[in-house]
């Protein structure tokens, strides 16, 4: 094993320790309530009340996606030891996309928390973060992750600083991968994922980022030519982009 995917799996593994320490025995409000007709039964919404009873997938799932808790962050930091080993293993699948389960943090607005509280859960993220970018197959590949991340905090630069500042080769090659998933929704003047606010700077800034930082790394990861052309291409705009003669037929 590359001793740089030790280090981050190691990393990763101490974020988790500090997650489970840092958050037990915390508890949903004793006054929470959910809906019974769609969310679930007064017995699962006491199993909230009570700290460190692990739940079981169904009541997670339903618990991280309802968006109607009268307090969300402590009914995120009752789950989050739980949650986050379950996103990393891949046991949490979104209703629609990955960035959604950023989301249910930035419901919680875990940047207000005490700040060991914070400082966990911003360690978790870059430490899941950093095992994904050099982790050959990831659970959650890094093109989803960034969107997960970026939702979660609100930002997008420093998740990109990382995977710039990373000199690896997996991380070349999920590179190449995300350039691919993301071009044409770029080339087209849309964000690859639906973001809840700022969705213009963030398309903006990931196209910057790519137009300046990703052709050398695409090339490293053996990326065709005419993905580097399509890159190339979101740092022009006007007829100086669709007349280029490597335009691509984006159906528009």
């Amino acid at each position: 094993m590359n001793p740089d995917d030790t280090s981050a799996r190691l990393r990763l593994d101490r974020a988790l320790h500090h997650v489970d320490v840092t958050f037990r025995g915390m508890t949903a409000r004793g006054d929470e309530t959910q809906c019974v007709c769609h969310w679930g039964d007064p017995e699962e919404l006491a199993r909230l009340k009570i700290p460190d009873v692990l739940l079981d997938a169904s009541l997670l799932r339903r618990t991280w996606t309802a968006p109607d808790w009268k307090d969300h962050g402590a009914v995120l930091r009752r789950i989050l030891p739980q949650f986050a080993r379950a996103l990393v293993d891949g046991l949490v699948e979104p209703w629609f996309a990955t960035h959604e389960i950023g989301r249910t943090f930035a419901r919680g607005k875990w940047r207000q928390w005490p700040g060991r509280q914070s400082a966990a859960v911003e360690e978790f993220l870059n430490a899941w973060w950093a095992h994904a970018l050099t982790t050959p197959d990831p659970v959650v590949r890094p093109y989803d992750l960034l969107a997960l991340c970026a939702e979660a905090s609100g930002t997008l630069g420093p998740w990109l600083g990382t995977w710039e500042a990373l000199g690896h080769h997996v991380a070349d090659r999920h590179l190449v991968e995300a350039a691919a998933r993301w071009e044409e929704d770029l080339l087209g003047d849309g964000l690859p994922w639906d973001a809840w606010e700022g969705e213009e700077t963030l398309r903006a800034e990931l196209s910057a980022w790519l137009v300046r930082h990703a052709p050398a790394r695409l090339r490293a990861g053996g990326a065709p030519e005419e993905l580097l052309h399509r890159i190339r291409l979101l740092g022009l705009t006007g007829p100086a982009r669709w007349e280029d003669p490597h335009w691509p037929d984006l159906g528009r």
